[in-house]
């Protein structure tokens, strides 16, 4: 009896074992072949995620406010006084800024130039003599960026502070009344940010359009017509070739000596 019920017991452990080979067998034919990371291989590069889409944390560029309708308050346009200004903008220039130096010097007249910090980074030296030879400077922004006034306001402030800064580190005593919106678009934010910092918008009333490079006696001949007592002169000593500016100069500036005289801006 007892040799039975062993015989039993072994049969019944064999079957046991038999069925869960079975099982496992198929559990791991159902799994398919082994993970590559427990096999000791490289995994395969994941699949591209999909792009995000945007959130509020997601950088966007801010949106230029519209120009106004009309010139925003506070420009001045004027000397205020009889006699007319001469105003040159968008350097210095190493090619041009000496050359309308010696001009103005040997007609022994003074001008506002209206800088762009860049330059004035670059060239040091020219500001300094700007100011060594009783000329008068005006912040003219950064890089001459002319939808600056229509930034946020922070942008406006950082730009004329940057621009500032450089000036200073040039000549750290200088003294720059004024500032000169790039192309004349001005919006009351840049306005309001120029005199939060000390700055009187300066704008002008002859534009004798010297940007466009016309030859010199058209310059000289826009000026002649348009200018009256108190005018102030747009004219240019960088952003380019200035050799048409540069020779209107004797005969305009005489001109207007004539018949107004030249006053720096107060």
């Amino acid at each position: 009896m007892r040799a039975r019920a062993l015989l039993a017991s072994v049969l019944a452990l064999a079957l046991l074992a038999a069925g869960c080979g079975d099982d496992d067998t198929r559990r791991l034919r159902s799994a398919g072949p082994p993970s590559p990371v427990a096999s000791g291989a490289l995994p395969a590069d994941p699949a591209p995620a999909a792009t995000p889409r945007p959130t509020h944390d997601t950088p966007t560029a801010t949106p230029l406010r519209p120009l106004p309708t009309a010139p925003p308050a506070g420009l001045r346009r004027t000397t205020g006084v009889h006699g007319v200004a001469l105003t040159f903008d968008d350097g210095p220039s190493p090619v041009w800024t000496p050359k309308v130096l010696d001009r103005l010097g040997a007609a022994g007249v003074t001008a506002t130039f209206c800088v762009v910090g860049a330059q004035v980074r670059r060239h040091p030296d020219l500001v300094r003599r700007i100011v060594r030879e009783g000329h008068q400077l005006c912040n003219h922004s950064w890089q001459h960026d002319i939808d600056l006034g229509r930034r946020p306001v922070a942008e406006i402030r950082a730009d004329l502070l940057r621009t500032q800064r450089a000036i200073r580190a040039a000549v750290p005593d200088a003294q720059v009344p004024f500032y000169r919106q790039p192309g004349g678009r001005w919006t009351p934010e840049v306005v309001r940010v120029a005199r939060g910092l000390g700055m009187r918008s300066l704008h002008w009333s002859v534009d004798p359009r010297d940007w466009g490079k016309p030859p010199a006696e058209t310059i000289s001949k826009r000026v002649h017509t348009a200018a009256r007592p108190g005018a102030v002169v747009l004219l240019h000593d960088g952003g380019g070739d200035r050799s048409a500016t540069l020779a209107a100069c004797p005969g305009l500036i005489a001109d207007l000596k004539t018949r107004y005289g030249v006053v720096g801006l107060r």
